[in-house]
């Protein structure tokens, strides 16, 4: 059994508390590494080690900042397949998805490449008599990510591009399930000549959690879980002045209006509700269609889709669509809330429980459900599943079906499938969500935007990756000047490179 380590001022450090959590293969259910817990002494030094590189760090030119993400951007694409092995290997998601997963982190770190253009201040000429003022963008110092299992690398790279490149240090805290994949990526980082001590990963439990919302050197957290933690991360981050961007869960939403493409409407909530075994927080884990009529059909197309879909081990090819959720707990909870559904009166079209995949049994796999009929009292409604379970709430008219998704505590994302332009705009001015797809399912928006979901998804005014990061990363000063009088130099015929 591998043991695996922190990474603390550029090198691999093995854990001294004596306390380890145990990294499973998900589809096979075997342990395969086990992961050191920080302790608080150790945190406390990598932090204090954190501050002194980050003030030489911070002092270097955005542009020679942003050749390290280049290089890095460029590392990261070579070792793509090795980096997505790793994802699947502790994760359980197919070799497609986990490129994917370190394909969408990557794209920030190319956002990122021209920071320099982001970074920029401002400048008002002749503000008064004799008066120059001008705004700078300054790096709030060390700051921390905490990052989920669900997206081992896109995550990280999502809190350590804009920290980094803006001229943080960070502590990044993966998790305990799936921590080999930060650590590479350090790694790279270091490869691509950033300086030690910028980036330190340190594994850890609540403890280490606390221990970080609690240091007074840490300016600012990101976090991404689930919404209590979130709203947990965030309260206390706050409580003791640090920023604070943390999200939380969903409950993602689909309209399907009587006018859609009901094929390809089926056809994206398959990939919606099912990708990654339903393990993302942008998953549709909700099929509103509207109109019985409409309902009808879309069950229709929905079943014979659902039936070939292929559930298996990352290693059984590319052609598997997904593999296993990622803990035995996991499992048990998902099966638990199909019954749950079953006994509260919704219609179970297609039922994956019970899925034994020969030389796997002891994997934590869950077929593909699928409910119709389901209520909004219903437990598997307000329940963020977190699993491969496709529910359909039907709904008469378009009003009700709009209501439905702006009364639910959620607002990561939401999509409507229809061919009328004006329902389009409609929906997409009026609901309470901060990512809406128009024929679109999973609304992820492209790195040089923002990613960011409203109500109980979301704590915090700015969010991930995009403009907002470096709003986030970044503090504002500025300078009012006025000069009374000055010794001008003579001329300079050379050309001074930047430093």
């Amino acid at each position: 059994m591998e043991e695996l380590n922190h990474w603390i001022d550029g090198k691999e450090v093995k854990g001294t508390s004596g306390r380890f959590s145990d990294v499973y293969n998900p589809a096979t259910g075997e342990i395969i590494a086990r992961v050191p817990l920080a302790t608080p002494a150790e945190l406390d030094a990598a932090i204090a080690s954190a501050e002194r590189a980050q003030q030489i760090w911070g002092a270097t030119n955005p542009q020679r900042r942003s050749r390290v993400m280049m290089k890095f951007g460029q590392l990261i694409n070579e070792n793509m397949d090795r980096l997505a092995e790793i994802v699947s290997r502790e994760h359980g998601k197919t070799l497609p998805d986990a490129r994917g997963d370190v394909q969408r982190g990557l794209e920030v770190i190319e956002v990122c490449m021209g920071a320099p253009a982001m970074l920029k201040g401002e400048f008002t000429d002749n503000a008064g008599p004799g008066i120059d003022l001008y705004a700078m963008r300054q790096p709030l110092g060390v700051v921390a990510g905490i990052t989920p299992f669900n997206f081992p690398a896109m995550i990280p790279l999502w809190k350590m591009g804009p920290a980094l490149v803006a001229g943080n240090a960070m502590i990044l805290k993966p998790s305990e399930r799936v921590p080999s994949t930060s650590i590479m990526l350090a790694k790279l980082a270091q490869e691509a000549g950033l300086p030690d001590g910028v980036l330190q990963v340190v594994n850890g439990d609540k403890e280490i959690v606390d221990a970080i919302l609690d240091h007074p050197t840490v300016q600012a957290v990101g976090f991404v879980g689930s919404t209590p933690i979130a709203q947990y991360i965030y309260g206390r981050a706050a409580a003791n002045g640090k920023r604070a961007q943390c999200f939380g869960g969903a409950k993602n939403h689909m309209l399907i209006m009587p006018d859609a493409d009901l094929d390809k409407a089926a056809d994206a909530l398959i990939g919606a509700g099912y990708g990654a075994a339903g393990e993302r927080c942008m998953a549709i884990s909700v099929a509103v269609p509207v109109g019985q009529k409409t309902a009808d059909a879309l069950i229709e197309r929905l079943v014979p889709r659902i039936e070939k879909l292929k559930v298996g081990p990352y290693t059984a090819g590319d052609d598997v669509d997904f593999g296993p959720v990622i803990t035995k707990a996991s499992q048990e909870r998902i099966n638990r809330l199909i019954a749950s559904g079953v006994e509260q009166g919704a219609d179970l079209v297609v039922d994956g429980r019970d899925l034994k995949i020969q030389g796997y049994e002891n994997g934590f796999f869950c077929g593909p459900s699928l409910f119709d009929r389901v209520t909004p009292d219903m437990e598997i409604y307000k329940e963020e599943i977190f699993g491969p379970v496709l529910t359909t709430v039907r709904t008469d008219n378009y009003e009700d079906a709009l209501k439905l998704v702006m009364d639910n505590d959620y607002g990561n994302g939401t999509a409507i499938y229809t061919a009328d332009g004006d329902t389009a705009r409609d929906f997409a001015s009026r609901v309470n969500v901060g990512m809406v797809g128009i024929n679109f399912p999973i609304p992820v928006p492209l790195s040089y935007y923002s990613f960011g979901g409203w109500k109980k998804s979301a704590f915090g005014d700015l969010n991930q990756y995009g403009p907002d990061a470096f709003r986030f990363y970044t503090k504002t000063k500025t300078v009012t000047a006025r000069w009374f009088s000055g010794i001008k130099d003579g001329a300079a015929l050379n050309f001074k490179a930047l430093d």
